[in-house]
């Protein structure tokens, strides 16, 4: 039977175990990363924590709503045992009423279309790294080996465990500027980043060039044999060196032979996802699912805003 938990009455042991042990567990899902980038969400929770489905909740103008974190790709149904599309429908049916504003990402197990919602997909991009490096090198694209080449000619380093800021002002100097995010936005992630890192699920990796200066970096994420590319940031020196390039290969010499997939997160950029599918990766899909259950004018008002934000991705 689902049932519906708020928040402080969700047992973080059991939901923890419930995700290490889930088929299709991802580090979003376990209770400390929720508890950071969505503090006050709630779940809907099968049997003793058989499945379970996070809520991540907010309120505006009266209204409850769920909505996508940030640093957040895939959410859904979690299971330790097997899922199916009827499955999955259940939990979204589940979902109270009281939540008159509904835009999740499922994950790529989800596969369910609820014909009272509004489906899309979207995409990932995943590179199995189970083989020989020799042979994840095959797949490379002829564009990626030639950026490995200059690469290779201009003393690019390699150091792990570079300060999680020190990424986050790679970005916000550089490619950042054309987003113009808040404040908090880097606050946020920094928190979470120190937090992965404590726990053991995280990883800062810099490149410097020959000048010692920090050119390009990246933090990983990993649990449930799937490390993710979660955050990036590269300078105009990492641009003309093909730092990046050089870092993804170097994380994929470094990781071949695991029994590990690596998770670019995708995108609907054309050009970032030709540089993910340069490694080989694959394109996978996965649904987002929305309702919209607001009285009008604030209905109208929402579905503007939604297609203004798809719109520009």
């Amino acid at each position: 039977m689902i049932k519906y938990f708020s928040h402080n009455e969700i047992d973080k042991n059991k939901w923890n175990n419930c995700i290490k042990d889930s088929v299709n567990g991802l580090i979003y899902a376990y209770s400390w990363y929720l508890d950071i980038v969505c503090p006050k969400w709630n779940a809907l929770i099968e049997d003793d924590y058989k499945s379970v489905m996070p809520l991540p909740s907010a309120k505006k103008y009266g209204f409850i709503y769920i909505y996508p974190p940030p640093f957040t790709q895939q959410l859904g149904v979690f299971s330790t045992s097997r899922l199916n599309n009827e499955s999955v429908e259940k939990f979204l049916q589940h979902i109270p009423s009281d939540y008159r504003y509904i835009e999740m990402n499922m994950n790529t197990l989800n596969r369910a279309k609820p014909v009272n919602f509004e489906t899309r997909n979207l995409v990932t991009h995943l590179l199995d790294l189970i083989s020989t490096y020799q042979q994840l090198y095959s797949n490379y694209s002829s564009q990626a080996k030639r950026n490995l080449k200059k690469a290779a000619s201009c003393s690019l380093s390699i150091v792990k465990n570079v300060p999680p800021q020190k990424i986050i002002e790679l970005f916000n100097d550089n490619r950042g500027k054309e987003y113009k995010q808040k404040p908090g936005y880097y606050k946020l992630l920094n928190t979470l980043m120190l937090n992965c890192i404590k726990r053991d699920f995280g990883q800062c990796w810099g490149v410097y060039d020959n000048n010692k200066k920090l050119c390009a970096g990246t933090f990983f994420i990993g649990s449930n044999k799937r490390v993710i590319f979660l955050f990036s940031g590269v300078n105009s020196k990492g641009y003309e060196t093909n730092a990046m390039t050089f870092l993804v290969d170097q994380f994929i010499q470094t990781n071949a032979q695991r029994d590990v997939t690596l998770d670019f997160e995708g995108s609907m950029d054309v050009d970032i996802a030709r540089f993910y599918k340069g490694f080989g990766s694959k394109e996978t899909h996965y649904i987002q699912v929305r309702k919209n259950s607001l009285p009008v004018p604030a209905k109208w008002l929402k579905d503007m805003q939604f297609k203004r934000k798809t719109s520009a991705k």
